[in-house]
């Protein structure tokens, strides 16, 4: 590629990321075009450093007039673009520093199996036979959230005649109908929010819902209501652990509503899968390691009358039934000779439980 910027075009950064397997590609004025793959992010060779002018101009190439005067407005814009060979791009562009800068994460472009997700297969297939209840897949910024529900949404898809709503910021992958009628409302563009989108949702006559994200007290007060009326409810949160989430859920609800949201949780909630993607040492690729919690009458015991902490033991004691914590998760890793045990204990939530394991 020659070093001048002109050359610079969305098209052959997008080409850029396909051919590499990136999962991210970053833009930003001042600095050359940089691509994650495998968890590391570095810049491409060969590329020069982004100047103003040509970040605006790769940026109105990507997202279009109206969506580019919808960024200078507000300052930022989600969006999901559409490339040849079926893929689809989601777009964050936002200002820093005065200017604009571009996060594009390259979706895959077909389903993942469930023997590919890194998870118990079984314990997948007993998800997506689910009817009622909450289901909550959780982790940082790209831990696999999406592409996990994905795989069960698509799952439930091919296997049962229902109807399918999915409210996303944006639509990242896209379900055409199967057995199922599905249907994809967008923030910003088919709604104004999750909160309204939610309220709205009970009037759409769903059997599954599946929330992007459970951002605030609206969205989380809907999605359990969502849950409690018989409807099976997928949603994510950026939580590291189970007991973490349930904590995360409960306080963010006024104190004198708690105890009454505890019985909601327990009453509704069926599975929590908390996610981390750990690169290998050799840095050709990525494995899941997932804490796994199966909520069973003694959890729901648990949860009601605020002895949360005891979970991580159920977790640890009840591996047959599917849970697994995530030191264990990390174990059978190192067994597999995927990730050293000095990467496993980096990436552990409980160093001293791992080293003791």
């Amino acid at each position: 590629m020659s070093g001048d910027v002109r050359n610079v075009t969305a098209q052959g950064l997008f080409a850029e990321l396909v051919e590499r397997d990136g999962s991210d590609l970053h833009l930003a004025v001042g600095n050359p075009p940089a691509i994650r793959c495998h968890g590391i992010l570095a810049p491409i060779k060969g590329y020069p450093c982004l100047d103003e002018a040509s970040l605006n101009g790769l940026v109105m190439e990507m997202v279009g007039q109206e969506d580019y005067d919808i960024l200078n407005r507000s300052g930022d814009l989600d969006k999901a673009l559409s490339l040849e060979g079926g893929y689809r791009l989601r777009v964050n562009a936002y200002r820093q520093q005065g200017s604009l800068a571009l996060a594009l994460r390259l979706l895959p472009k077909e389903f993942m199996p469930f023997e590919k997700l890194g998870l118990s297969p079984k314990i997948l297939e007993f998800i997506s036979g689910l009817h009622s209840g909450l289901v909550l897949v959780t982790g940082a910024t790209s831990s696999g959230k999406s592409t996990t529900i994905a795989s069960v949404v698509n799952r439930i898809n091919e296997t049962r005649p229902c109807h399918i709503l999915t409210i996303e910021d944006p639509i990242e992958y896209r379900h055409m109908s199967k057995r199922a009628f599905v249907s994809q409302r967008e923030i910003g563009r088919d709604t104004t929010s999750f909160a309204e989108a939610l309220r709205r949702a009970l009037r759409e006559d769903p059997d599954v819902v599946v929330v992007g994200e459970m951002r605030d007290l609206e969205t989380m007060s809907a999605a359990l209501t969502l849950a409690e009326t018989g409807h099976l409810t997928f949603a994510t949160l950026h939580t590291s652990n189970a007991v973490q989430t349930i904590s995360r859920i409960i306080n963010a609800f006024p104190a004198e509503q708690q105890a009454q949201v505890r019985v909601q949780i327990a009453s509704t909630l069926q599975y929590v899968i908390c996610q981390k993607l750990i690169p290998w040492d050799h840095g050709m690729g990525r494995s899941l390691a997932a804490e796994v919690l199966v909520v069973t009458p003694a959890v729901r015991a648990m949860i009601r009358e605020e002895k949360s902490h005891q979970i991580q033991t159920a977790m640890q004691t009840n591996c047959n039934l599917g849970m697994q914590t995530l030191n264990q998760s990390l174990r059978l890793l190192v067994r597999q000779r995927c990730i050293t045990i000095k990467t496993a204990i980096s990436y552990s939530e409980d160093k001293k439980e791992f080293s003791n394991g």
